[in-house]
């Protein structure tokens, strides 16, 4: 359903290929009336590191994406991030959004928070998306962000019933703080559950080196030495290069856990799901509809919108008919969202 012309227009510019657009003051961007009427072209989505195709972050908004225009019957373009780019290329992608009149525009991850800051202030009458990031305090920028701590408490509780090693993994792609909030939750549900069990912890890169997130033979050779190790049951938070993480799990028939999309329902994957126990899931796709939503509907959100265990906006999935049939698991997993969202359990944020 994407804008094929839009997305020609965009081609050089908006796929950081070039650097040569120059910015402007001028709000072509506005898509309001004084009757609240959408005359915007749709939404237009930047993809983070690794983009579509990642089975994890980056198809969780693509989701979100193609239900708001399916729903809304509006267009859209989704373009993607190139290696090695710099802030100046995602900032020439979101002006270029802008102009051609796409609302809202969002950007997919934390990468994009200065570009989000500065084009949004040259668009005023554009609403803008920030996923994971909370720092752009203008007033038409809504900071779509998570709970994964509490996500991830939950898949340190279902690690904790599954292992039979008493040692499970957690991968790290990035070791940045918005990864530390997975970490923190995994070590704190497995250890609340078994104070006995070890938890190794590993990071793929340090920034500002990001491929962490985007290559999958870094997922696979960590995975490889933490099950060398004695894990039997892994966790990764890592993007595009977590599949390399579940491949090396289940080549050795052990447990694998999935991170923002539900991974055990992805075909890329399919050949490894009988390992694929359960995925934090992050409701990103469903954070890209509630904002186009609100722009439709002529009430934009901005500010801080949070996306907790008791919203919906992060959980743990059961596709997998082995976690069902895990009576335990399953009983400690519900007992422990119960008591998150009653308040009785707080979640660390850092480890």
């Amino acid at each position: 359903m994407a804008v094929a012309v839009s997305a020609l227009a965009l081609a050089a510019s908006a796929c950081g290929k070039t650097s040569t657009e120059a910015n402007t003051d001028d709000d072509k961007g506005s898509d309001k009336s004084s009757s609240g009427t959408y005359k915007g072209k749709g939404i237009g989505l930047a993809y983070d590191i690794g983009g579509q195709g990642d089975q994890s972050f980056n198809d969780a908004a693509h989701a979100g994406y193609e239900k708001a225009m399916k729903e809304f019957k509006i267009g859209g373009t989704d373009v993607e991030p190139s290696d090695g780019e710099s802030d100046a290329d995602k900032v020439q992608r979101l002006t270029a959004l802008a102009k051609q009149g796409y609302n809202p525009v969002i950007g997919v991850g934390f990468v994009y928070a200065k570009a989000v800051g500065e084009v949004s202030k040259k668009f005023p009458n554009t609403t803008f998306g920030m996923i994971d990031d909370n720092t752009i305090k203008e007033p038409n920028v809504a900071s779509l962000v998570f709970s994964e701590e509490q996500g991830s408490y939950l898949a340190g509780v279902a690690a904790a019933k599954a292992t039979k090693t008493k040692t499970v993994g957690f991968i790290g792609g990035v070791e940045i703080p918005l990864i530390k909030k997975f970490e923190a939750g995994f070590i704190q549900g497995v250890q609340d559950t078994d104070k006995s069990i070890k938890v190794k912890s590993q990071y793929l890169t340090q920034p500002p080196n990001f491929d962490g997130f985007s290559k999958p033979d870094l997922g696979r050779e960590a995975a490889k030495g933490q099950l060398d190790e004695g894990a039997d049951v892994i966790y990764h938070a890592a993007g595009l290069a977590g599949q390399g993480s579940i491949e090396a799990v289940a080549a050795e028939k052990k447990w694998a856990i999935g991170v923002d999309s539900d991974q055990y329902l992805q075909e890329p994957l399919a050949k490894h799901k009988a390992y694929i126990l359960t995925s934090m899931t992050k409701d990103v796709g469903g954070a890209v509809y509630a904002l186009t939503k609100s722009v439709i509907e002529g009430k934009p959100l901005t500010g801080e919108q949070r996306f907790d265990l008791k919203a919906g906006g992060v959980g743990l999935s059961d596709s997998n008919p082995a976690y069902k049939g895990m009576a335990d698991l399953v009983a400690a997993v519900d007992k422990a969202r119960k008591g998150i969202e009653d308040g009785t359990i707080t979640v660390k944020t850092t480890p």
